[in-house]
């Protein structure tokens, strides 16, 4: 199996993570030799060599994918641009020591995402019906004070800063009072999870851990603060609100949700992030610019 540098989970890791894909492309009958991680943050994700096939390992405690295959499999049949499970969904997710195992078509890119390019797929995720199964609600709040409280890198005075602003951001609500009307979300809707589909070059959404009941104006959000904190061009992200018909940043609660969503951004990968990694680092630089009111560029987790 060849490993690449860029994973940042402390506790799940590709040494525990690496044997188990191997174990469930042998059990779906698929040849794991020449495995490669492509990514190990939240899950491992493995591209397999010898067949288009994607491992994604989740973390421990991780139970509801059973919900993401049943979502990803209704999202198919209703023509939302989704990534493919492989195989027979009926026969996902595998469960292996411990861990949630799903497998998926893998799609090689030939070019990076553009925001423009998420446009039409998430507008089509927003505009279908509710499904006929129960979606969990968005929990706006909860995983940043658990993030906080995980986090390993974190000093007492980073606690009180976040969990200071956290307490502040939430005594005002705005998505239960300014948002639309819940319906099927992302939840982390940006450049990193989606593909382009290369028999047609059109965009599909991938990595629906995230995805539940809330207003769409926080996958917008979460759209408008990766284009601008990640520094494409903001030429990109005029071209997606043409594309989707709207600009988040004329809501008037969008200060408040853009705040919120930053927040959690820096509390999760301060969770994720093992102290002295360069991911610590980032998440310093982070900390620091939030300390002092700057709007600094970050670099991608």
């Amino acid at each position: 199996m060849t490993t690449s540098p860029h994973y940042t989970e402390h506790i799940h890791t590709p040494e525990v993570t690496g044997p188990i894909a191997e174990q469930a492309a042998r059990q779906t009958g698929l040849d794991p030799d020449g495995m490669i991680l492509l990514r190990h943050q939240t899950s491992g994700v493995y591209r397999l060599t010898r067949a288009p096939v994607v491992i994604k390992v989740a973390p421990p405690g991780e139970q509801h994918l059973t919900d993401v295959v049943r979502l990803v499999t209704w999202l198919q049949d209703h023509g939302v641009p989704t990534v493919e499970l492989w195989g027979d969904p009926t026969n996902q997710p595998l469960h292996i020591d411990g861990r949630v195992v799903t497998l998926w078509r893998y799609l090689p890119q030939e070019r990076a995402v553009r925001a423009p390019d998420i446009a039409d797929s998430l507008l089509a995720l927003h505009n279908a019906p509710p499904p006929p199964f129960p979606l969990r609600p968005l929990d706006v709040f909860g995983p940043i004070g658990r993030s906080i409280a995980a986090s390993p890198l974190l000093t007492d005075d980073d606690r009180n800063l976040l969990t200071d602003l956290c307490t502040r951001l939430a005594q005002d609500n705005a998505l239960l009072t300014a948002g639309s009307e819940p319906s099927l979300i992302h939840g982390d809707a940006q450049h990193r999870n989606t593909l382009l589909d290369p028999s047609n070059g059109l965009a599909v959404l991938s990595d629906w851990d995230s995805a539940a009941l809330g207003p769409r104006e926080w996958d917008l959000t979460t759209i408008e603060v990766h284009c601008r904190r990640f520094d494409h061009p903001s030429a990109e992200y005029d071209q997606f609100c043409q594309r989707y018909g709207r600009d988040i940043r004329d809501w008037s609660a969008y200060p408040w949700l853009r705040d919120v969503r930053e927040l959690r951004m820096i509390t999760s990968n301060a969770r994720k992030s093992p102290p002295g990694s360069p991911a610590a680092t980032e998440v310093r630089r982070r900390l620091d610019n939030l300390r002092d009111g700057g709007n600094l560029s970050w670099n991608i987790l």
